[in-house]
């Protein structure tokens, strides 16, 4: 089992940087898959970035280039740097974790965050 805790979300120019953390419990982190997805009002939830267990990263094309997926296995946290934030990656943003393979697939996911808001204004 393993549970999920995002924070570092907010309000930010376009332009702009925030670096997001979900935080996870449990003695396997280590072993998790990790990925951000976020979702916007009034649309479906989208694969942002994934990180394996051995630090192997994969982004979506609208955000590669501007975000940089990390993880910490000492502090069983992932990160998510965002850079040149544009109004279209307004979104909530949440942290998930699977075993394995890679997916987009948010409904391959095992374990959720709660998500953490990220609004970019013009």
């Amino acid at each position: 089992q393993v549970q999920l805790v995002e924070s570092g979300g907010g309000l930010v120019q376009a332009g702009g940087s925030l670096r997001l953390s979900c935080a996870a419990s449990g003695r396997t982190f280590s072993s998790y898959r990790m990925a951000w997805f976020r979702q916007a009002p009034g649309k479906d939830r989208e694969f942002v970035s994934s990180i394996s267990s051995g630090g192997i990263t994969y982004y979506a094309d609208s955000v590669k280039g501007r975000f940089t997926i990390s993880r910490d296995n000492a502090k069983n946290t992932v990160y998510l740097q965002m850079n040149s934030l544009k109004p279209e990656d307004t979104a909530l943003y949440y942290c998930a974790a699977k075993q394995r393979i890679l997916s987009v697939l948010s409904r391959e996911y095992d374990y959720w965050g709660q998500g953490t808001q990220v609004t970019v204004s013009s």
